[in-house]
């Protein structure tokens, strides 16, 4: 079993600032992952070339993988946008959210709203000319899928989390309860914006790889991880492999766990 989550930053690489579709492509087959998470994913996105990044990522898995995109935002976050809703869901407009893409068969989805905080924040944005900026913390959104795995039906799920500290922590426990909801065992993969183990502290969960993730090009904190739940998490086999490749796309390495 092949696990990994990955925070595309909309496929924009740090070191030419370019979209490369091949890149992207390039960058997740390489995962080789049968069950893989996604955050800052684009569709419709003028800046990532009007495509479908969770699509274009499914592919680059292999024809059998399915997936689904989870929008949180209307719009361009940074720019304009506007939180999607059951009655506006911006149909032809720019989109950014969450993903999942799995090679095992699909059961059921499931999404999650998580409560917004409402505030500025300075958050260091990384590259060359590396700089400190006030961002309005975007709307969150949890995706889950209810698979059948290798242990039978169990659920996966993925999240890009606030990166105001303390409020990350409240939709991080927001998902859990969500979670618990479905079958075991349950597996977390997300960008949470919490480093290291506290993301294990504030969840209750076991946490199967401790490896820093950014920034990408000389990783010095972990914001990625991939969690399961401990209810249920003996199912799994245990952890064979991790891995952080150094690919050229986002300022995140992904997070590659081997069971």
């Amino acid at each position: 079993m092949r696990l990994a989550t990955f925070n595309l930053m909309h496929g924009r690489s740090l070191y030419d600032g370019r979209v490369d579709h091949d890149r992207i492509r390039e960058a997740v087959a390489g995962l080789d992952a049968d069950v893989l998470g996604m955050q800052e994913v684009d569709r419709d996105q003028p800046r990532s070339g009007g495509v479908d990044l969770a699509a274009l990522a499914a592919g680059a898995l292999g024809g059998r993988a399915a997936h689904r995109f989870a929008p949180a935002v209307i719009g361009t976050p940074g720019e304009t946008f506007r939180t999607v809703t059951a009655t506006d869901a911006g149909v032809g407009e720019p989109h950014y959210g969450v993903a999942l893409a799995t090679r095992w068969p699909m059961l059921s989805w499931r999404v999650a709203r998580l409560p917004t905080a409402r505030m500025r924040t300075p958050v260091y944005v990384p590259g060359p000319a590396g700089r400190v900026i006030l961002l309005d913390d975007e709307p969150r959104v949890l995706l889950a899928a209810v698979v059948e795995g290798p242990v039978g039906p169990m659920t996966v799920a993925t999240t890009h989390l606030s990166f105001i500290p303390g409020w990350n922590v409240r939709q991080l426990r927001h998902a859990i309860r969500a979670l618990r909801t479905l079958p075991a065992p349950r597996l977390l993969l997300g960008d949470l914006n919490i480093p290291g183990r506290m993301a294990a502290v504030a969840s209750g969960w076991w946490m199967l790889a401790r490896r820093p993730t950014y920034p990408s090009p000389a990783p010095r904190v972990q914001f990625d991880h991939i969690l399961l739940d401990p209810r249920g998490g003996d199912a799994l086999p245990p952890v064979q492999a991790v891995a952080t490749p150094d690919v050229t796309v986002s300022d995140h390495r992904p997070l590659v766990v081997e069971l």
